[in-house]
């Protein structure tokens, strides 16, 4: 067997474009997930009208099986003091690509991502509903910490994750 017969799989964060659509307006969650996040076709439309957030897909063997949004502007200050970070809202994979490892290996290159698209962050952080003990337990699995900052969100409260991003000079 040829090599391409085995081909190994491939996961890469890629800037939103339009020609992803079809198959993130596709994207389901069951109920349980979905109070906590929000689905790529409901957050497209409003991404449109903000300079701010910036919208992200997890790709696998470039079929997009993840997304989430990082965001700069007066939010991030609601989240950290760090003048350099930025705000990572709306993660979530589709469940059909669920429990395959693609959230962790999409996190785990985010901060080389951030390092070579947005040279001046120094962080990024989110914000996770103290009730989403498994989004929690992925976060701080990939690097996230938990420094104690707590904020009440929509559902209740939420903590604060920080993932510092260093600089491979």
């Amino acid at each position: 067997m040829s090599l391409t017969q085995h081909s190994i799989s491939r996961i890469e964060l890629v800037n939103y474009e339009e020609k992803h659509n079809e198959v993130l307006y596709s994207f389901q969650l069951p109920p349980e997930q979905g109070q906590f996040t929000g689905l790529p076709q409901e957050m497209l439309p409003v991404i449109k009208e903000s300079a701010w957030k910036v919208p992200i897909v997890i790709m696998h063997n470039e079929i997009p099986v993840g997304f989430f949004i990082l965001e700069t502007g007066q939010r991030v200050k609601d989240h950290t003091d760090e003048a350099h970070a930025m705000l990572l809202t709306a993660f979530s994979i589709d469940h059909r690509h669920q429990g395959q490892g693609f959230a962790k290996q999409g996190l785990l290159l985010l901060p080389d991502f951030v390092s070579r698209h947005f040279a001046e962050i120094r962080e990024v952080v989110l914000a996770v509903n103290h009730k989403n003990t498994a989004a929690f337990h992925l976060y701080t699995k990939v690097g996230f910490q938990d420094q104690g900052k707590r904020r009440i969100g929509p559902l209740g409260e939420q903590i604060i994750l920080h993932l510092p991003i260093t600089k491979n000079i």
